[in-house]
């Protein structure tokens, strides 16, 4: 399953997926962890020191390599530089599963050790002097963003993506990627702004969408959620002694977690399973090359000096392996889409109400009734 926890900065998504991926882990699931925040919180909170976080190879300086990979033996993309971060598979390309050891993996990829288990932890990589004033957010994501359109992952497989505060996912098409979106939000108006952009901004494209509500007190703050969220609200947390000693850097073992919070960390995992049996890849793959496209055409074409359509194979669908008939059965769509792109720009260097200055995530905590 490919999985994203979103919210406004603060609202606590880090901390909520640092302990989703810890949960994964625990009960032997296979995960690659992934932090598509310039703000990098995720190896912290996973444990790692600071210096440690700050060691891990940044995948957006690695972009060549992974376009290279990627890139395989596909006839249709006459070099890697032709590459965007948008450019879909097709016959030839090289694709990336969980179980496997691979370049990108080895370049990119760090193991970290949790109770229970490890798993495989990327980072898009911070902003530096260089990138001031010169990039934007989207000059990182971009490799995060290309790896998903080239992977396929089956059952007991999960890719968890920490991603950007607000909504400024919705400047590319990888919020698109997701088998489920959990939008961490807070008992409050700023708490639930997010949750309505992308609400109406995901409306079109089929995104399966649940809220965690988080910084829960009381029944008063369950209820402004679930009049806000609706049925959307899957489960509330308040506060945690095992997180708040995480946060202090000596954490307990996993164990000792809160039983309110293991059930609501399972609550999430049920809830994310049972989109597995919904899966459409023909839908996927035309979405993806719907991005693509308009990528293409309002910037893509001109930084390349390519014509980008090229590089879509009408007849490929991204499969999970033994899920159809073959990857080569279906069609990709060239050209359609799932419906309008409500507010998502199409250009690399803008973005939807990015929140600058996000901070590292606090406070989720023992589960409430939703």
């Amino acid at each position: 399953m490919k999985i994203a926890f979103v919210g406004k900065g603060g609202s606590g998504k880090t901390t909520l997926s640092s302990l989703f991926i810890r949960h994964l882990a625990a009960a032997g699931a296979t995960v690659v962890a992934v932090d598509a925040d310039i703000n990098q919180h995720l190896g912290p909170a996973l444990g790692l020191s600071e210096d440690a976080a700050a060691a891990l190879p940044a995948m957006g300086a690695r972009l060549p390599l992974i376009k290279d990979y990627l890139r395989g033996s596909n006839p249709r993309i006459s070099s890697a530089d032709t590459m965007i971060k948008t450019t879909p598979p097709g016959s030839g390309s090289r694709l990336l599963r969980i179980r496997e050891d691979n370049p990108v993996y080895d370049a990119c990829a760090r193991p970290v050790e949790l109770d229970g288990g490890a798993v495989r932890l990327m980072v898009t990589g911070p902003f530096t002097e260089a990138d001031l004033g010169v990039s934007c957010y989207h000059s990182k994501t971009g490799a995060v963003e290309l790896c998903l359109n080239h992977l396929v992952d089956g059952p007991d497989e999960y890719v968890v993506v920490d991603m950007t505060a607000g909504s400024d996912s919705f400047a590319s098409g990888m919020f698109t990627r997701f088998d489920m979106t959990f939008l961490v939000a807070e008992p409050t108006r700023k708490g639930v702004s997010v949750y309505r952009q992308y609400k109406e901004y995901a409306h079109d494209f089929d995104i399966t969408l649940k809220v965690v509500g988080n910084k829960v007190q009381g029944q008063d703050d369950i209820d402004f959620l679930r009049a806000a969220a609706g049925d959307d609200l899957l489960v509330t947390v308040g506060q945690s002694d095992w997180v708040r000693a995480m946060e202090k850097g000596h954490p307990p073992r996993f164990e000792r977690l809160e039983a309110g919070n293991h059930r609501a960390l399972e609550t999430l995992r049920t809830a994310a399973d049972a989109t597995h049996a919904a899966r459409d890849w023909e839908r996927y793959t035309r979405q993806m090359v719907h991005f693509h496209l308009k990528n293409a055409q309002n910037w893509g074409n001109e930084r390349t000096g390519t014509d980008l359509a090229g590089q879509v194979d009408p007849d490929f669908v991204l499969r999970e392996p033994g899920s159809g008939p073959g990857a080569r059965t279906g069609s990709a769509g060239a050209g359609t889409g799932a419906g309008a792109e409500a507010g998502a720009q199409a250009s690399e260097g803008t973005g939807a109400e990015a929140e600058a200055g996000a901070n590292a995530e606090t406070g989720a905590g023992a589960a409430l009734p939703a």
